[in-house]
Parts: C-alpha cells; structure tokens; sequence
C-alpha cells in the first residue's frame, strides 16, 4: 500500500512539472529605415565635342551608390516604396535613375525597381513592394544604383558651371 501512494504522489508530481507555463511578451515595431551607401556627393560631367557638328559626350554613369532599407510593417499593412525627386531642373538635361533588383545579404519582402527612370521635381517611384524586409547594409547590398545624364532637348542647353542638384529619396506607404 505504502509503494502504490508513492508511485501515485510521483505521478501527480511529475505531471504538475510536465504542464508548467509561463507568459512571454514582446514587442515589435514598425521600422521605417533607408539610407544611401557610401555617403557622399557624385560628380557628373558633360564633355565639350572637339569636331564642329558633334553631341556632346554624356557622362559615364555613376554606379556607386546603393539603397539600404529595413522594414517592418503594420500586420494587414500597405507595402512600402522608395520615390525619388530631383531638384533643381537643368533645362534641357535629363537625370536619370536605375535601381537594379535587390542584392547582398538581406532578407523579407524586398522591393522591386520601377527599371530607368527620368526624375523631376515630382517623386518618382523607383522601388515599390517593399513588405518586412531588410537588405544589409553598405555598399553591395540592396538595390545598386546608376545614375545618369544625357541632353533632353539640345534648344534649352545653356553653359553651366558647378551646378549642384539635389536627389531626395523617400521611403513612404
């Protein structure tokens, strides 16, 4: 009798340690991050013909930068994109944009490139679909972007020195 109370107590004992529980909460916010990598200005310059008749040589394109984002969004959320504005207009120039697909060492739901596009002072998309994602950080990871000039209408061209514009991207729903 005494062996069957031990027997049954152990039982009891050890089935209370089998169905322990314990709470845990946590928090994950929403995250909104983008950056361009390496940090810097680029320099983009026509080159004057030397035979009467020619173009002028466009720039190389600049292939240096890239697009850093993290993100988390709202569960049932709108998707994130990347839009960029150029200002201020060069009369006659056209600025042109590639974000290439995503690369590196990241992860999620990583955006998608719109492919070339000519930018103004209105934000263009240039990467949209952006769901909970992150793609690395620095150069070699994330969208790599090319950047380039090329003359839009030869009658509005005029001289121009040290002209500075301005690309602004935006990370937005």
């Amino acid at each position: 009798m005494i062996l069957k109370r031990s027997l049954l107590l152990t039982t009891f004992m050890l089935s209370g340690l089998l169905y322990s529980q314990a709470n845990v909460t946590f928090t994950l916010p929403l995250v909104t991050l983008m950056d361009i990598e390496p940090a810097g200005s680029i320099a983009l310059n026509f080159t004057a013909p030397t035979e009467a008749g020619n173009a002028l040589g466009n720039p190389t394109p600049n292939t240096a930068k890239w697009i850093n984002y993290s993100s988390a969004i709202a569960s049932g959320g709108l998707s994130r994109r990347i839009t960029a504005s150029a200002s201020p207009a060069i009369a006659g120039v056209n600025i042109r944009l590639q974000a290439a697909a995503a690369s590196g060492a990241g992860g999620g739901t990583l955006g998608t490139s719109a492919g070339q596009v000519t930018l103004t002072s209105t934000p263009t998309t240039i990467i949209s679909g952006i769901g909970g994602a992150y793609t690395g950080n620095g150069a070699n990871n994330g969208h790599h972007l090319t950047i380039s000039l090329v003359p839009g209408t030869y009658a509005n061209l005029s001289a121009q020195t040290n002209t500075t514009v301005t690309i602004v991207y935006t990370i937005t729903e």
